[in-house]
């Protein structure tokens, strides 16, 4: 083998190497945390720390959108979500670490970090860590025409029998096309990723965003009739994939970044 085509190898497979790891690092890592309120006092506390002392903070370590959740307001089962992105899991420790050294942020969160015990303000605190899907690396910001107060976030959660049917269902998602048929109805997704850690494992989770409740309720009547999730839904391979699907309906904070 001549000295050229030995270079020219050598650069292709540089080159190779370059693009899987530009892909591998566009591949965003998200943390979810889910916040269990009692109070009204509790939801004022979580909300003045989290408008004033903690996404602040974050987008001073260089962080972009965060975004704040609320349950709606006849769910019994109150709770706050965060979710704030990440491009690596590295990033996410330093970042946690760095908190505890920015003074702006210790004072601006001062009566929610040091609430006393019995005052605290949640009730019980969750975090899941999450990898974006391959077909949907970044988290998107939605194009709503309507005020977030009159907006319906949908949060799912599909839970699989076993790891390997959840693999299946990740699958489905990328290569079946799911995301892509979810973006053709518009569904205006945040995000789709696969749960790394969390207490409803295996498992995937999603977030696809409406101008209302009814807005929600005409795309998903498009998507069930839809031929090409018909075809995808059938097929022999998909099968069996999903043993438990939760709906979580949302609200977005004011201060809120998605």
């Amino acid at each position: 083998m001549n000295k050229l085509i030995k270079t020219s190898l050598v650069l292709i497979f540089i080159v190779q190497g370059l693009i899987l790891k530009v892909n591998a690092a566009s591949q965003q890592y998200y943390e979810l945390k889910v916040y269990r309120i009692k109070t009204q006092s509790q939801q004022e506390r979580l909300d003045k720390y989290l408008k004033d002392a903690y996404l602040p903070a974050l987008h001073r370590k260089g962080l972009g959108n965060v975004g704040v959740f609320r349950t709606l307001e006849q769910d019994t089962d109150r709770r706050m979500y965060v979710l704030i992105t990440f491009t690596s899991l590295a990033q996410m420790e330093k970042v946690e670490e760095g908190l505890m050294q920015d003074k702006q942020y210790l004072d601006a969160g001062k009566d929610y970090l040091d609430a006393a015990y019995n005052e605290q303000p949640y009730s019980r605190l969750e975090t899941i860590i999450l990898k974006a899907f391959p077909k949907w690396p970044l988290a998107t910001v939605p194009q709503l025409t309507a005020s977030k107060a009159d907006r319906i976030y949908e949060l799912r959660s599909y839970e699989s029998p076993t790891e390997k049917l959840n693999i299946n269902k990740v699958k489905m998602f990328n290569d079946g096309g799911e995301t892509v048929l979810f973006n053709r109805l518009k569904f205006n997704a945040v995000f789709y990723a696969e749960v790394l850690a969390g207490s409803h494992q295996p498992n995937l989770m999603y977030m696809t965003t409406f101008n209302s409740k009814e807005d929600r309720d005409k795309h998903w009547d498009t998507f069930s009739n839809d031929p090409e999730w018909k075809t995808l839904v059938a097929k022999p391979e998909y099968q069996h994939n999903v043993s438990k699907a939760d709906i979580i309906f949302l609200h977005p904070a004011d201060y809120s970044d998605f």
